[in-house]
């Protein structure tokens, strides 16, 4: 998340690009890369608005921002501290312009969001669907006794999707946010048809396959255009959105799922319904505007303007072409390599990002998503489709008070409560099965620790990392740090649904439930001792707190 800052305007910036002229400290500050927003700071090259008019002008500019001079020089003490402790410790001085709006706006960003949103419910519905449709399947394409065979339909979605997510960065800044979009549109639609109309199991795994790299782009640039294109005063909402919607799919697939007892074919529906968001999302992105900062960035800065002026109105469109084409200069650096997320530098900030996605899978939730129908059969509750139905609206209910709660209470608290509340629902589950004096309530007991399981991850381990990571990740190592970490969940995610399955015939579901709930022990112990809260703090506080380990 970008840190909060307001535009330069008038007198005052004018006053102050000519003290920095002849002050040596600023000058400093300029050479380094360094910008300070406040009300009245600002350094470098002369704004355009202004054009560094006349001697007269200037003088009369000169006098009117007197007053103004020495409230540039009053910042505030704690960011002063942050930024001059980065520099000094080679940390990246990183230009965060926030699209912070004043006052009522002509344009709007919602419609976009909900296009872009289109992914998110793909990228749920494709692992929610199989759920359902697992038992049914198989027995059309013969392979109800194959445990192996039906581990791959589930997991070749994960491994697409692995691929997907280490290419949807790369993708977006070479082709733009919105038309990747529409690239990404294509594998979905033809893996959703491709799955619905199978025949084979062949045919069946290259569907997920395509899907799922589908969803692991969709991964990568759905968080990306809609915290790119967010006011900043909304952006905490717009960012858990997209986690949101990811549980509103899931919640879908299961709902989808309710015909398949009466109609044991229904299962081909509910693969083939995918088609039709894959489509809307192409077309929705094609109005949709880009991203005035990729926009910017490329140096196409008419099409920024217009991009902007659609969504927050034409009487911001200077302000922020200014200010984006200010922070791009904002770092001499160039991009990172791949090596450099494993230096000294960044590697604890890398590591952070990575070790909360491993332990969110770890954890064993998509095991309980995937496998949550069998496990209430197996308890013995009859209408098992719709036990976890409610599980996905237990998913989706926690991840909107988590919504709420972001800003309030803090990521790592949340973080702390969820895996916490994880742990001990994992546990009760795991005594439901093996405890004899608890038999006569296993139905009971497996359903309530399962839902409050959901509860618990939707609270904090599940829209926290998405979130973490635009604000401890610098400019220059999120493209290639997000695709890391993003790689890191789907092979988790890929190795879990492989084997999962394997492992409970195996060792029981009790002992697999009693290690997802070590897991999220560890989990606890990680966070606490090595996240650090962003609630508040800009994006130097943090990267001064993870490197000196506050």
């Amino acid at each position: 998340m970008q840190s909060s800052t307001y535009a330069v305007k008038g007198n005052a910036a004018f006053a102050f690009q000519r003290r920095s002229f002849s002050n040596v400290e600023n000058r400093s500050a300029t050479s380094a890369g360094i910008r300070f927003t406040g009300k009245s700071i600002a350094t470098g090259s002369c704004f355009t608005p202004l054009h560094c008019s006349g001697s007269k002008a200037m003088g009369a500019k000169l006098a009117r921002a007197e007053n103004g001079i020495q409230s540039v020089m009053s910042i505030s003490s704690v960011k002063a501290r942050s930024v001059r402790a980065q520099a000094s410790s080679g940390g990246d001085a990183e230009e965060a312009i926030p699209l912070r709006s004043e006052g009522k706006s002509s344009g709007t960003v919602l419609p976009f969001v909900g296009v872009a949103c289109l992914g998110a419910i793909l990228f749920g519905y494709h692992l929610g669907v199989v759920n359902g449709a697992l038992e049914y399947l198989a027995k059309d394409l013969g392979i109800a006794d194959n445990a192996v065979l039906q581990g791959w339909i589930v997991s070749a979605l994960l491994a697409g999707a692995t691929v997907g997510s280490f290419t949807g960065g790369a993708l977006a800044d070479k082709f733009g946010r919105t038309r990747t979009f529409q690239l990404d549109a294509i594998p979905l639609a033809i893996g959703a048809f491709l799955c619905a109309t199978a025949q084979s199991v062949q045919t069946m795994i290259v569907g997920r396959l395509l899907a799922g790299i589908g969803i692991g782009i969709s991964s990568a640039i759905v968080p990306l255009y809609i915290s790119e294109i967010s006011p900043t005063e909304i952006r905490g909402a717009l960012g858990s959105v997209n986690q949101l919607f990811i549980c509103v799919g899931i919640l879908a697939a299961l709902i989808a799922g309710l015909p398949l007892a009466a109609n044991p074919l229904w299962w081909r529906t509910m693969f083939g319904v995918a088609v039709i968001p894959s489509v809307l999302l192409a077309i929705g992105m094609a109005f949709s505007p880009e991203s005035p900062r990729w926009l910017v960035q490329q140096g196409k800065v008419s099409q920024a303007e217009k991009a902007i002026k659609t969504l927050y109105g034409k009487e911001r469109v200077v302000e922020l072409v200014r200010d984006l084409s200010t922070s791009g200069k904002g770092s001499s650096e160039p991009e990172a390599g791949w090596l450099d997320l494993f230096s000294s530098r960044y590697f604890k900030v890398v590591s952070v990002g990575a070790a909360l996605f491993l332990f969110q899978q770890l954890a064993g939730i998509n095991a309980v998503v995937y496998y949550s129908t069998s496990v209430f059969r197996s308890a013995g509750i009859q209408s098992d489709v719709a036990a976890s139905a409610l599980v996905g609206a237990s998913n989706v209910f926690g991840t909107a008070v988590a919504s709420s709660l972001m800003d309030k209470m803090g990521r790592k608290s949340l973080l702390l409560t969820s895996f916490g509340g994880m742990a001990l629902s994992m546990l009760l589950l795991s005594l439901s099965f093996t405890w004899k004096a608890l038999a006569a309530y296993s139905g009971t007991l497996a359903v309530v620790g399962t839902v409050l399981y959901v509860l618990s991850f939707s609270l904090g381990a599940g829209p926290v990392p998405a979130l973490l990571l635009p604000e401890i990740f610098a400019s220059r190592i999120r493209a290639k740090a997000v695709a890391l970490s993003l790689g890191m969940h789907w092979i988790s995610n890929f190795v879990i649904g492989l084997y999962f399955l394997s492992v409970v015939t195996k060792f029981g579901i009790s002992s697999v439930y009693l290690g997802f709930a070590g897991v999220c022990v560890l989990a606890v112990i990680y966070i606490a001792g090595n996240v650090v809260e962003t609630k508040g703090r800009s994006l130097e506080e943090i990267e001064l707190a993870l490197t000196s380990g506050a």
